[in-house]
């Protein structure tokens, strides 16, 4: 008998990238002639993003910077949750956004239930906030993981640990 193959399914934002990614849209915000004079920062804390600027139009061109250079960086931009703006010190409204980390249950329901509806021998387990896919055939896992790509999920998801 053949030994079984696996592969975990995970959601990971990489904040160094992030970080680079921030610093990259600060150096241009400085320069933007529409920026001039303005008070927006963006800063990460922990695993938040808070966006500050003048108002709220600028406060959206401030998040499509961030977005453009994310997506040059390679950040997923659908594992960032959006929060209310605020008004914050000195006239300026703030933006905080959550940088999703992990699976939540829900998600590991849907992505389990597609798992399941591919018909293919394999088990799939959660673990904490990534899931365990394992089965005998190697192609079934890859039929699995193109399963994946393809569903609309709210969350970007990687595959790793592929063995």
């Amino acid at each position: 008998m053949s030994k079984e193959s696996s592969f975990d399914i995970v959601s990971k934002v990489d904040l160094a990238e992030v970080a680079n990614a921030i610093n990259i849209a600060m150096k241009e915000i400085k320069t933007r002639y529409d920026f001039k004079g303005s008070k927006s920062d963006i800063s990460l804390e922990k695993d938040e993003l808070v966006l500050i600027s003048d108002d709220e139009f600028k406060l959206e061109q401030l998040k499509d910077v961030l977005i453009g250079k994310l997506i040059k960086r390679g950040v997923a931009t659908k594992n960032i949750q959006y929060g209310k703006i605020e008004p914050a010190a000195g006239g300026t409204v703030r933006q905080r956004a959550k940088l999703v980390q992990g699976i939540d249950k829900e998600n590991a329901k849907k992505i389990n239930t597609i798992i399941k509806n591919t018909g293919l021998k394999v088990k799939s387990q959660v673990q904490d906030d990534q899931i365990r896919v394992s089965g005998k055939s190697k192609d079934d896992l890859q039929k699995v993981i193109a399963a994946i790509r393809e569903a609309d999920l709210p969350i970007d998801v990687q595959f790793v640990n592929y063995r």
